[in-house]
């Protein structure tokens, strides 16, 4: 019986990628004799790389035409569109394969973010990736997303710091993509003067001077692991944590996968965009700053706050996140 192929468009980034493992798996376990490959950047390969789900991943290399031509020899049944731009829509039109995409609702985000007018549905953006492989019977199997750390990315936390173990510190993500995602240094300062536990800074490599900063305050209570690990080693950290704390970032869609505890942060983006956890630990809530005339003022973020008040971060209770820290490390 000849397997029925499928390429998944996917290029960028750690986030949306995560949030995209629930149809890898659904078409693999799903949909009979299935023979899924994914076509990605190569930053982003080691994220999928142990994927069990995946039979073969293409890297988006700096020549496409030849790609291209490569990826015609493997006579693909189906494309499945999860980023739908032009790029992909180059390759959907090399390829000449009958594809499938999901609806990126820009509009409705366009008229939130500008009119403060919410047209947006009550769905989360996996959900509107599933709506791409309905056509094949493939549905939300209640698993929420995947997250393989491959065993040579295991991170051995005893060995970073004495007073680690697994299971026994809270993981605090500092970096996004944007930095009006980000928290402040006072903001991190305040909530981490109010946890009674351990911490991990994860961040990138930009991170790292402010995680040095913050590590020389609390010495032995703080571990700064900005800028040092890979993605699958930090994520090996995030999986070896009790509770997160994180904004709106890749990092949360891979605590997300491992169920972990989540206290969400939400700066200039909202949930309401339909990139909040997905299948989050129940013990786990957002915290964002509701009322805001100028929220959400992106879908994505900004360099600096447009109205350079920044009251989006500011205005966030440190010591409410701090105590449902605590709380939910104590009652786990």
């Amino acid at each position: 019986m000849q397997p029925v192929k499928f390429l998944i468009l996917r290029f960028s980034s750690i986030g949306d990628i995560v949030l995209t493992t629930p149809i890898i798996r659904g078409l693999k376990q799903q949909v009979e004799n299935a023979e899924v490959h994914y076509f990605t950047k190569p930053a982003f390969k080691e994220i999928l790389e142990a994927n069990p789900y995946l039979d073969k991943i293409h890297v988006l290399e700096d020549n496409l035409k030849v790609q291209l031509e490569e990826l015609k020899k493997e006579r693909f049944d189906y494309i499945i569109d999860l980023h739908k731009n032009l790029r992909t829509a180059r390759v959907k039109s090399a390829l000449k394969t009958i594809s499938f995409s999901f609806d990126k609702l820009n509009f409705q985000k366009w008229m939130l973010v500008n009119f403060k007018i919410d047209k947006l549905p009550q769905k989360h953006l996996v959900d509107r990736y599933y709506e791409s492989v309905d056509v094949f019977d493939v549905h939300d199997d209640g698993k929420g997303l995947d997250y393989y750390v491959p065993d040579n990315d295991y991170v051995d936390v005893s060995s970073l710091m004495p007073e680690l173990k697994r299971n026994n510190y809270i993981g605090f993500v500092m970096g996004a993509n944007h930095n009006t995602k980000m928290l402040t240094e006072q903001k991190i300062n305040s909530i981490i003067s109010e946890i009674n536990h351990p911490v991990v800074l994860l961040g990138g490599k930009d991170d790292y001077p402010l995680g040095m900063k913050i590590r020389e305050q609390y010495h032995d209570g703080v571990f700064n692991a900005c800028g040092q690990f890979s993605v699958s080693q930090s994520a090996s950290l995030v999986q070896q944590s009790r509770v997160m704390i994180t904004p709106d970032t890749g990092l949360m869609h891979i605590a997300a996968a491992f169920k972990k505890p989540l206290i969400t942060v939400w700066g200039n983006t909202v949930p309401k965009f339909g990139m909040y956890p997905y299948y989050p630990n129940s013990n786990s809530s957002i915290f964002e700053v509701k009322g805001l005339s100028c929220r959400p003022c992106s879908k994505l973020g900004y360099k600096k706050c447009p109205k350079k008040h920044f009251r989006c971060i500011k205005g966030l209770d440190s010591k409410n996140i701090a105590a449902k820290a605590n709380a939910y490390f104590s009652s786990l």
